[in-house]
């Protein structure tokens, strides 16, 4: 059998680390919906230090070691869209979660 090469898509250039179990509802996230044309809604779990992305295509990640502060940051951003294609995307630890 041939391996597959590293999953690739347009919000993230290198190797997905790997794919969990999405329960983001059992979290109770407060999701907050944003005007962007590449994402659609982010949430912040600050005791953990997780910031939870969900993006127009319908594939949610969570990045780690993502700071209260640098949410505020991320959410006070002219652009969101921008901010995590230059502060977050390579930056950041990360997990894709599949779709519910």
């Amino acid at each position: 059998m041939t391996p597959r090469p590293p999953q690739r898509n347009s919000a993230h250039n290198f190797r997905i680390v790997g794919t969990i179990r999405n329960d983001t509802e059992k979290l109770n996230l407060e999701w907050r919906v944003l005007k962007s044309k590449l994402l659609a809604a982010a949430a912040h779990e600050a005791p953990r230090r997780i910031l939870y992305l969900r993006f127009h295509s319908g594939e949610t990640y969570r990045y780690f070691t993502f700071t209260a502060e640098q949410y505020q940051e991320f959410l006070g951003a002219e652009s969101q869209g921008n901010y995590f294609l230059s502060h977050i995307r390579n930056q950041f630890p990360y997990q894709r979660l599949p779709r519910r």
